[in-house]
């Protein structure tokens, strides 16, 4: 008996050598978790608040990482939203729109070992006299801030050539919610590309809503009302308007769902091809000027997953496919195959470079 108890305790001991030598169970890493803020268009604006979130929801689906969003209803939500996701350990805080640029900045100087992204904003963004923390963001660069900025004139260039050569009054119009620059660069672009369709068929289109020249243009001061969309939509078709570019996130489905019920305008959405957003409206939807921020968004979470990302400013253009011009859908046959063609062309020379909005302006 005292020898199988030896050979008992033997045993136990073994098992427990081999046991504390064998492999370990391999640890779960925690998973990457993303956050944004909105502004206050929310998160279904069918814009670029919308196109945010689904660059989260497909790196959720794609990359396996965790996301969530705060809506922001007025602007001193920002900052008590970009707190709130500080506060939850966000690996990376997506915050939306011009807008937030300051309390951007002041999180990211707070907590510099915080990931941010930002759209539609860059840093450094201040100039001579402007107040850190109060007129501007930052007069430094942010090393842990990727801003995410959209060449979209480009684009729009292309909408007010297919604008110029669609009209049959002579007469197209654009309008923005608010004036900031990620909204007057569509309308730039826009004026571009009508003035330039004039250039090459001797016409004279009219742009009503924005001169470039002066830097005055139509702006209903919002981007909720769909009441000013619709408003506005029928004061441009009192002006013999017939195809509107509203710049204005939700605001331009009330101009679309005016211009359906009259039959006197057609519209050109902007950031999302309308066409899939706002079905309810294709039947006045020429086009779409595409600002594909949720492929922007998509690859800086990826860069996170990777451990490359990296602060600065990332630009997307017409070259690398960032901003385009959308189908015709519903009425691509009735787009001429010549104007189609000068489209292209168009696109084709934007990208070389031997094209460009500014020069077009300047009568270049």
């Amino acid at each position: 008996m005292k020898k199988m108890s030896s050979v008992f305790a033997v045993l136990v001991v073994a098992i427990l050598l081999l046991t504390a030598c064998g492999p370990k169970p391999t640890a779960v890493a925690p998973k990457i978790k993303v956050g944004e803020v909105t502004d206050m268009g929310g998160v279904d604006d069918k814009s670029f608040n919308a196109l945010g979130w689904k660059g989260v929801t497909d790196a959720k689906a794609q990359l396996g990482v965790d996301g969530k969003y705060l809506e922001s209803t007025q602007q001193s939500d920002y900052a008590k939203n970009i707190q709130q996701m500080l506060s939850e350990k966000m690996d990376l805080i997506v915050t939306v729109g011009f807008l937030l640029g300051v309390d951007t900045a002041s999180a990211a100087k707070a907590n510099p070992n915080q990931k941010f992204a930002i759209i539609d904003y860059s840093f450094p963004d201040c100039w001579p006299g402007a107040v850190v923390g109060t007129d501007c963001g930052s007069d430094v660069d942010l090393t842990n801030v990727r801003g995410l900025m959209f060449q979209t004139d480009q684009a729009a260039f292309l909408a007010g050539y297919l604008a110029a050569g669609m009209t049959t009054t002579g007469k197209v119009g654009t309008f923005g919610g608010i004036a900031l620059p990620t909204v007057t660069i569509f309308m730039k672009g826009y004026e571009a590309g009508v003035k330039y369709y004039n250039q090459k068929h001797s016409t004279s289109v009219a742009v009503i809503g924005w001169d470039n020249a002066t830097g005055e243009g139509l702006f209903t001061g919002n981007f909720n009302s769909t009441d000013d969309g619709r408003s506005f939509a029928t004061s441009m078709v009192q002006e013999n308007v017939d195809i509107i570019m509203p710049v204005a996130g939700p605001v331009g489905l009330g101009s679309a769902a005016y211009c359906q019920e009259s039959g006197k305008c057609l519209i050109i959405g902007v950031d999302a091809d309308w066409y899939d957003t706002a079905p309810e409206y294709k039947s006045v939807e020429l086009a779409s000027v595409l600002k594909k921020v949720d492929v922007a968004v998509f690859k800086t979470i990826q860069d996170v997953v990777n451990g490359t990302f990296t602060g600065g400013t990332v630009n997307y253009t017409i070259a690398d496919g960032g901003v385009d011009l959308g189908p015709f859908h519903d009425f691509d046959s009735q787009v001429s195959a010549d104007l189609k063609a000068e489209i292209a062309q168009a696109k084709q020379d934007l990208i070389k470079g031997t094209l460009t909005v500014d020069g077009v302006l300047a009568g270049q």
